[in-house]
């Protein structure tokens, strides 16, 4: 049984008294269009215990997810002392995407759910634009996005801070306010909430297994909560 949305959520597209309407969808992609989180934040873990450092999967999700590669080598090294040695990051991301054409696949029902909108789309993302397009590819999704394609690498802050979400609304002609960002991590609702967006959090991907109350998501700013795609259409209406 798919998890409902509260109908007291005051989340999502419909505006209340006062409200922008809502007049743009900003997509996160991974943890979101493509379930890839639990992939590559275990290509992450590895690669990092190769070079020294002592974590575990459960702790680079917790503290990683939805962060850029330079953020996440910047905060390493500085909590540790261990910088990451010349080809590090390459290396790992190119173990992700091979990993990515074993068994990468889009979220259930997000194909239909997108294409059903009534408005703009577009998708925002911690990840590359060489990765981007390429999990978006092989999920079948890329048509669907194709000139809407966002990546942190294209503003000098990645998330939490709000660039990369200002910058795709400005490119889209949508101000901040009426749009509403579906995100899967902290740092993304957290970018999300200081970008003046609307949020919801979303819990279908596999790296939710353990929760998919989304707490720590309500916490930053995301409202409403869903883990099934097929809520969408209700979620950016408004009911």
């Amino acid at each position: 049984m798919r998890d409902s949305v509260p109908e007291t959520a005051t989340g999502g597209g419909r505006a209340a008294e006062g409200e922008t309407p809502l007049g743009l969808v900003i997509f996160d992609c991974d943890g979101v269009l493509i379930d890839s989180e639990p992939i590559s934040l275990a290509c992450l873990t590895a690669g990092l215990n190769r070079i020294g450092v002592t974590i575990d999967v459960d702790t680079v999700r917790a503290r990683f997810a939805g962060t850029s590669m330079p953020s996440i080598m910047t905060a390493i090294e500085g909590e540790t002392g261990i910088a990451a040695p010349e080809g590090f990051v390459a290396d790992v991301k190119a173990e992700t995407l091979r990993a990515f054409d074993e068994r990468l696949e889009a979220m259930p029902s997000i194909a239909e759910a997108a294409a059903s909108l009534a408005l703009p789309f577009c998708v925002a993302s911690s990840s590359d634009p060489v990765r981007l397009r390429h999990s978006l590819g092989l999920t079948g999704l890329l048509p669907l996005f194709d000139g809407r394609i966002f990546s942190s690498t294209m503003v000098a802050r990645g998330k939490p801070a709000p660039d990369l979400f200002l910058y795709a609304a400005a490119e889209i002609g949508i101000e901040p306010a009426a749009c509403l960002v579906i995100e899967d991590s902290v740092p993304g609702v957290t970018a999300a909430v200081a970008a003046g967006m609307r949020v919801a959090g979303f819990t279908g991907g596999g790296h939710w297994h353990h929760d998919r109350s989304g707490r720590d998501l309500a916490v930053a700013g995301a409202n409403p909560i869903f883990s099934d795609h097929r809520d969408l259409a209700r979620i950016v209406a408004g009911r």
